[in-house]
């Protein structure tokens, strides 16, 4: 990927959404574009015209922590969006592609986090990498994720959502689990713009999918965090279930996901169906998640 043109992309569809009213300015008449003009991000910014348009060049390298805060401010960035500009200033003054040895993703687990997702039993657990790869999950996490897990999408959450139709009953709020996907996705390609497995997915979903093309083009960006996601999973129906998102202080880039269903509800008595019904496919020797960890670990 490009990080000069993700830079410029990013900066120009910010400054789009902004409009003078919510930026506190005049709006005055003739504006030829949607949201702020150059210089009036420039003025709020308190930097020169010049500067903020070699900016949005793409020419971020060498920026300081102040003049990227400034620019945070006046285009009123949230945290995710911070970090996102944050981490385009960083790949941006690291060695180009060619001559960088990839650092890529991660595509197994250690045998210790193994243990520490099965010893979780009253709730799903799964790893996940940016790239949206499912490395490893507990019992719960296996069955709510085994169409994923076992579709042609191989564990890979991306595709699953944009190239298998049946992710359109999986995820009742289609629009907004492809919303936060690709949000995943973009962030991570600000943070690593480098990894190959990552462009390659994204170029193949660009190519295969409109939805996804669409989506990819607004550089919106999210931050890990907490929540209800819900979900109609082809066994036992629907499912609501309270999610964190948490992050490996050795293992940057993976995320350990848990879901918890209300204690008392009908989303309780589905997962207990759900485990029962796990142990049995195990029990037959059905493992997607040690299928699709070989399958990852060739990709980069």
């Amino acid at each position: 990927m490009d990080n000069k043109a993700e830079v410029r992309e990013f900066l120009t569809s910010r400054r789009a959404k902004l409009t003078p009213d919510k930026a506190g300015i005049p709006g005055g008449s003739n504006r030829r574009v949607p949201g702020l003009r150059r210089s009036e991000v420039a003025m709020l910014a308190g930097v020169s015209i010049e500067y903020y348009a070699k900016l949005e060049r793409g020419q971020i390298a060498g920026a300081s922590e102040s003049v990227l805060h400034a620019i945070a401010q006046a285009l009123q960035l949230d945290d995710a969006e911070r970090e996102h500009l944050a981490d385009l200033a960083r790949a941006a003054g690291s060695v180009p592609a060619r001559s960088r040895r990839t650092r890529g993703l991660t595509t197994s687990i250690r045998s210790d986090m193994q243990l520490m997702l099965d010893a979780i039993t009253g709730g799903a657990a799964v790893v996940r990498n940016g790239r949206m790869d499912i490395l490893a999950a507990n019992v719960l996490g296996r069955a709510v994720y085994a169409e994923v897990l076992e579709s042609p999408a191989g564990g890979n959450l991306a595709r699953y959502t944009f190239l298998d139709p049946r992710s359109h009953d999986f995820h009742p709020h289609w629009g907004k689990a492809a919303d936060i996907t690709v949000a995943i996705l973009r962030t991570e390609a600000g943070r690593d713009p480098y990894d190959r497995g990552l462009q390659d997915l994204v170029g193949e979903l660009s190519t295969r999918s409109d939805e996804f093309r669409v989506r990819w083009g607004a550089h919106n960006v999210r931050q890990h965090g907490a929540g209800v996601k819900h979900f109609t999973h082809p066994i036992v129906g629907a499912l609501e279930l309270r999610y964190e998102d948490l992050q490996f202080v050795q293992h940057p880039g993976l995320t350990f996901l848990i879901y918890v269903p209300q204690y008392g509800s009908e989303s309780e008595e589905r997962f207990r169906l759900l485990a029962s019904w796990q142990a049995t496919q195990d029990a037959a020797g059905s493992d997607p998640t040690t299928h699709n960890a070989d399958a990852t670990a060739g990709k980069d």
